[in-house]
């Protein structure tokens, strides 16, 4: 759903499809009709009366507010047996400080490099992480994309 809005049958269409794992033309309207009532008796109403979208039940459409946008920071996809981000960063800061410690005691193999190396390698490693990360996030946002990241196998 991008900042334009959608029909809820075009809405119901696509979720069903995600969920399903198929593709929207293979969805039937069996399928269909269930994820349709549930999103317009249950989740639409509730994320209505939560300021995060606008459903207008009569014309059957759907748009985003600017709440939904503040709810993304709060969202973090998790798949399968990734880890969250946080406890990403909580091991690589671990890493960066056991690195730190083992340069300052001129520990082997950390001589074999001058201590500018290994700071310039802590950098690179926090700079393409946090790219990755900023890739990742943005892949993941609902209305990117054909499928939502945590549905991909």
């Amino acid at each position: 759903m991008g900042t334009e809005g959608i029909e809820l049958g075009d809405l119901a269409e696509q979720v069903a499809a995600w969920e399903l794992e198929k593709e929207i033309a293979a969805v039937d309207s069996t399928e269909r009709k269930r994820v349709y009532t549930s999103l317009q008796q249950s989740h639409l109403p509730r994320l209505d009366d939560a300021g995060l979208v606008r459903f207008d039940k009569r014309a059957g459409f759907v748009e985003p507010t600017p709440g939904l946008a503040e709810c993304e920071v709060y969202l973090d996809v998790v798949r399968g047996n990734d880890i969250p981000w946080s406890e990403y960063y909580l091991g690589l800061a671990a890493l960066g400080a056991a690195l730190t410690a083992a340069v300052a005691v001129d520990a082997y193999p950390f001589v074999l490099l001058p201590d500018i190396a290994w700071l310039a390698a802590s950098a690179v490693t926090l700079l393409v992480s946090a790219v990755y990360h900023n890739y990742y996030a943005t892949q993941s946002q609902l209305g990117r994309g054909d499928t939502p990241v945590e549905m991909n196998s």
